[in-house]
């Protein structure tokens, strides 16, 4: 069986490329999540993982209900990917979800700079870190932020933080670059540090 963990198109191997994908999907005046999974497909459980972790970490985050919906699909993928499916499903109610297409194109022009950024410094460094069974720590870590979201759904910010957490994770998993799972690590910790004083 299939584990998922390398699952990406070369086009949605890339955070540009992500992007491209998620504004062919916005071409009507509504976008479904289902249109979103058409378009990066269903067997990159890692791309799957970063799109809701990036509109999570966009302005779009702050539509009430959003947060609770994206900690639904983020525990979705994460729970097939980890049982090993060759393919991501996710139920009817979730994927009739929509969002206005011109809203989504907006929130995607925030990641634009970021992105040819990101991918002019990534490369396959620590894969160790991005494939089994070292790989299930950050998923795991993942499932413990997204668990907190529908409990933050009043504080849009706190669970935007988290979301980039996420994406950190997320974005190194997809890209096989162990880099981006250890800052994932270090932000993860700091927060716990940053909390931790607080109480």
């Amino acid at each position: 069986m299939q584990t998922g963990l390398s699952m990406a198109s070369p086009e949605t191997s890339s955070l540009t490329g992500v992007l491209t994908a998620l504004r062919r999907a916005a071409r009507g005046d509504e976008l479904s999540v289902q249109d979103m999974l058409a378009e990066i497909g269903d067997r990159s459980f890692a791309t799957a993982l970063l799109v809701p972790a990036l509109i999570l970490v966009s302005p779009i985050s702050g539509i009430p209900g959003t947060p609770t919906l994206g900690a639904v699909i983020v525990v979705l993928i994460v729970a097939q990917w980890i049982a090993g499916r060759d393919h991501l499903w996710l139920p009817g109610f979730v994927t009739r979800r929509r969002v206005s297409s011109e809203r989504m194109r907006r929130a995607l022009a925030w990641f634009d700079g970021p992105a040819a950024f990101l991918d002019r410094h990534t490369a396959p460094r620590f894969t160790v870190l991005t494939t089994r069974p070292l790989a299930l720590l950050p998923l795991l870590t993942v499932l413990c932020i997204a668990a907190t979201w529908p409990l933050l759904e009043l504080l849009p910010f706190v669970t935007t933080i988290g979301a980039f957490a996420v994406s950190l994770f997320a974005f190194g998993l997809m890209t096989r670059d162990g880099a981006y799972v250890v800052i994932g690590y270090a932000f993860v910790g700091a927060l716990a540090a940053l909390a931790a004083g607080i109480v």
